[in-house]
């Protein structure tokens, strides 16, 4: 049953605006407020702004509605203040039989999880994708028809996915094209839900925090911080090189002084140093072109 995953909640543009209007208003407000910011329903009676919010929230547990006292509650913690130091991190990657869903589906899933600026778990599994794999997403990945014919299903790794996510914060290389793809996964097994997890994308804190470099791409990334990448494009050895890009990026993040993931989506060098670190590259670097 969905309820048995922390992690996954209705996919309800209103119930995440409901959130923002709660941490907007130190995590309460009164029913009668949240029904004219997300409802656009003011001047209701507080009975039945509590009525129709709580119907609203019903199926979300981050968020609780006392019909006592007619105020509605954020009961999970704000993401953007978790400590990063203190914050587990679940770097993932995902080989698909093409790049748009649909009809395109998962067909291998490797995740490695980080706490404290090391790696502690990994999980990694093939998925039968139900569908043929095209010649060239094969001879990219390696990845053949008859490899996946014996693995299990989305639906039938779902739940251990979910569990070893848990409700860690997703990083991935290009992270909107896994996170958007994963939710496009489970919605098939969990109809209306979606993975409520924050993410992190790795080329956008590699731009900002090394802006210097020609090239953002996983293998420039590895290779600039001397991490083994050992298989390209399977999930797994992606995954796990990603993860020691990430830690690096976590200690750059920490000599720049940002302490929480608020403070990593939101870090920008300053457009003088980006300038400077630019001409020096310029200056090193014999020209490269990039294939």
């Amino acid at each position: 049953m969905p309820q048995s995953f922390r992690n996954l909640v209705p996919d309800s543009a209103l119930v995440e605006e409901t959130i923002l209007v709660l941490r907007a208003s130190g995590g309460r407000a009164a029913s009668t407020k949240v029904a004219e910011a997300v409802l656009e329903l003011p001047g209701l009676e507080p009975s039945l702004a509590t009525a129709l919010v709580s119907e609203m929230v019903s199926e979300d547990w981050r968020v609780g509605v006392s019909e006592d006292s007619h105020e509605v509650e954020v009961l999970c913690e704000d993401d953007g203040c978790r400590p990063l130091a203190e914050t587990d991190f679940v770097v993932f990657d995902i080989e698909t039989t093409g790049p748009k869903m649909p009809p395109s589906r998962v067909m291998e899933i490797g995740a490695t999880r980080v706490r404290a600026g090391r790696i502690v778990a990994e999980f990694q599994t093939l998925v039968n994708p139900q569908m043929p794999i095209p010649p060239f997403i094969a001879g990219l990945t390696g990845i053949r028809d008859e490899m996946v014919a014996d693995a299990p299903t989305f639906d039938e790794v779902a739940a251990d996915w979910l569990l070893f996510a848990d409700t860690s914060v997703l990083v991935a290389h290009n992270a909107l094209f896994d996170v958007r793809f994963i939710n496009h996964e489970v919605a098939h097994v969990f109809p209306g839900r979606r993975m409520m997890n924050s993410h992190l994308c790795t080329v956008a804190l590699a731009r900002q925090l090394l802006p210097e470099l020609k090239s953002f791409r996983l293998t420039a990334l590895a290779e600039h911080f001397s991490v083994p990448h050992r298989s390209r494009h399977r999930a797994g050895d992606d995954a796990h090189a990603t993860a020691r890009v990430f830690i690096r990026l976590l200690e750059h993040l920490h000599e720049n002084g940002v302490r929480d993931l608020d403070g990593a989506r939101r870090f920008k060098r300053p457009k003088a140093e980006v300038n400077t670190h630019a001409s020096e590259a310029v200056e090193t670097q014999p020209a490269t072109t990039e294939i």
